[in-house]
């Protein structure tokens, strides 16, 4: 089967898509709008995870589960978050299927078995915790509750793209309780920091740190917080949230505690998380038309090492010096494949694994091996050079932290040379048109014009940035004042 996928510059959308499959990230499948996970693309996931939960728990989380299935009363409890999510969610009315006495073979649906209450599929999970924090919270000395849940989420989605927008996906939620507003805004951000500080230095992807706008925010939140990065075509993708909840949700489920003074009072909340769409952001923000770029630290393979031999004696030479390399590149935590199956020929494997975006191959043939050398080849720059045996293990270890730094230094050159500003309506809309990216301008802090201008170009308010110094100006779209520029993009 032919590994060509479709140019960037020939079709941005197609390439993706192509890329995803043919990397084998993942699959479509027999459900619509779902997507199967491949071994390749779950292997990435779980280092993505992984290094996350660490990260949460370096930070004093703990992991929990809670039930997929949500009482619709339960989720009608909070207005604004049943709102928010009410057209995306699938529900359970019954619990049977029996045999159609009219076609043999065939189920339907038991009108006997139909459930009491509805059940929502989680959309998202703020209703079943807070429903049981209420029995797990009396008294300050109960608070802080710092739990993450890894899970799947349904969101039923009309039009899907693998990773970016499917019906059901994977993430991680966090849902913390605390005594005092302060408290819960440390948190917010806290996790803000955590996201930005794993994207950027996992996956190498910059990312601008804000506030969203009252028409973007999570329903349900009284201020949502995000990362926002850039990917190849210009468009923004938010890759994180931290929403502080405020006291919102404990009162929806009178979820009270005794202070200090013993006075009664409403618990503090936030939640965050980020999903497989980081995936995603991965694939765009590094990927060429050859093929993925993962960036070392959360490759599945970070080596793969191919033999070019003739005949077993040569081979049998070959095997037994990688057979020592391997063993010390395992020992210095290297993720390392040695690929010597006679089912295709090195210049195949050479094009798999660049599909695959391996960050460094290392080709070793019967000559190198007299020389005492070898052939390495980084993904990023395609650059190839012929090393000494002796000392591999460092040179290699140097070289997954140049690709790292260079990953991310490309991709933050980029983004900032797509941070524009613009200060009147002519030159937004052709700075969207023309060389898209993050549009800096002023706008007049009113939903109707947010909305307005989301409506005429396609293009959102991606943040409010928080690093952003006051400034005097007009919106770009009424000229109404404005005291500081926020960031507009079209998004995924």
């Amino acid at each position: 089967m032919s590994k060509a996928i479709t140019a960037r510059s020939q079709d941005y959308s197609q390439w993706y898509n192509d890329l995803v499959l043919k990397a084998e990230l993942a699959d479509y499948s027999a459900v619509r709008g779902c997507m199967v996970i491949k071994p390749y693309g779950f292997a990435l996931w779980e280092n993505m995870r992984d290094a996350l939960d660490k990260m949460f728990k370096d930070t004093g989380h703990v992991n929990a589960y809670f039930p997929l299935f949500v009482p619709k009363s339960l989720f009608e409890a909070e207005e604004k978050n049943a709102e928010g999510f009410a057209k995306e969610c699938a529900i359970v009315t019954h619990y049977r299927l029996k045999a159609d006495p009219t076609q043999k073979g065939k189920l339907i649906v038991d009108p006997e078995a139909k459930l009491e209450e509805e059940l929502v599929v989680r959309p998202t999970s703020e209703a079943i915790i807070w429903n049981t924090y209420k029995n797990w919270i009396q008294s300050y000395r109960d608070l802080p509750i710092l739990v993450n849940q890894w899970a799947n989420v349904v969101r039923w989605e009309m039009r899907t793209r693998l990773f970016l927008r499917t019906a059901e996906f994977l993430w991680q939620e966090g849902h913390t309780a605390h005594a005092t507003k302060e408290e819960a805004l440390v948190e917010t951000k806290k996790m803000l920091d955590v996201y930005a500080d794993f994207v950027e230095n996992w996956m190498a992807v910059p990312v601008i740190k804000g506030v969203k706008t009252a028409n973007e925010r999570f329903a349900g939140a009284e201020d949502t917080y995000c990362i926002e990065a850039l990917m190849q075509d210009g468009k923004a993708l938010q890759a994180g949230t931290s929403h502080f909840l405020g006291q919102n949700f404990a009162k929806a489920f009178d979820v009270k505690f005794s202070d200090k003074e013993n006075k009664l009072d409403y618990v503090w909340a936030t939640s965050w998380g980020v999903s497989t769409r980081l995936i995603g952001a991965l694939v765009m923000a590094h990927s060429d038309d050859e093929g993925l770029i993962l960036p070392p630290k959360i490759a599945p393979l970070q080596v793969v090492i191919v033999p070019i031999y003739k005949g077993e004696e040569q081979k049998a030479a070959i095997d037994a010096k990688v057979n020592e390399i391997v063993v010390q590149l395992k020992k210095a935590g290297i993720r390392v494949k040695y690929d010597d199956s006679d089912q295709a020929r090195p210049g195949w494997k050479f094009a798999e694994y660049e599909m695959k975006g391996v960050p460094l191959r290392l080709a070793l043939g019967a000559r190198d091996l007299e020389q005492g050398v070898v052939e390495l080849a980084r993904r990023d720059t395609r650059e190839k050079k012929s090393m000494p045996l002796e000392g591999i293990t460092e040179v290699i270890l140097a070289q997954l932290d140049a690709i790292q730094k260079n990953l991310f230094d490309r991709a933050r050159q980029y983004r900032d040379e797509h941070i524009t500003p613009a200060n009147n309506w002519e030159e937004f809309v052709n700075l969207l048109d023309t060389k898209g990216g993050f549009i800096a301008a002023h706008w007049d802090g009113t939903p109707e014009t947010e909305e307005a201008i989301k409506e005429k170009t396609k293009a959102t308010i991606r943040c409010i940035p928080l690093d952003t110094a006051p400034e005097q100006g007009v919106c770009v779209l009424t000229g109404k004042p404005s005291t500081q520029r926020v960031l507009f993009a079209r998004a995924y």
